[in-house]
C-alpha cells in the first residue's frame, strides 16, 4: 500500500516548443478503404485515421477540397499510392 495520500502535484511545464500545426487533410483510398492524412506544410505526415469518422467531417466543414494529389509536392508523402488513388484523392487546407 502506498505511503503518499491524495493525487500527486502536477508537474513544471518544460518550455520545448510545441508541434506546428497541421495544414493539410488528404482523403485518400487506401487498399479499398477511404483514409484521412494528416500533414504539416512541408508534407510531414503527423496522423492518420479512417475518413468516415465525424472529426473529419468538422475539420473539413465549408471547405473545397482540391482534386488529387499528383503534383510533385505529394511524391514523397504519398509514395506508397498508386497514381489512381492519388488521382482521386481530396486535399484540404485547414484552416491554422
Amino acid at each position: 500500500m502506498s505511503q503518499t495520500f491524495g493525487m500527486e502535484a502536477p508537474r513544471e511545464h518544460t518550455g520545448t516548443p510545441r508541434r506546428p500545426p497541421a495544414r493539410y487533410l488528404v482523403t485518400i483510398d487506401s487498399g479499398g478503404y477511404r483514409v484521412a492524412r494528416l500533414f504539416l506544410e512541408n508534407r510531414e505526415q503527423v496522423g492518420e485515421f479512417d475518413a468516415a469518422v465525424e472529426e473529419v467531417g468538422a475539420m473539413i466543414k465549408n471547405l473545397v477540397p482540391q482534386m488529387g494529389a499528383l503534383g510533385p509536392e505529394w511524391d514523397l508523402a504519398l509514395r506508397g499510392h498508386s497514381t489512381a488513388e492519388r488521382a482521386g484523392a481530396e486535399v484540404y487546407a485547414l484552416d491554422i
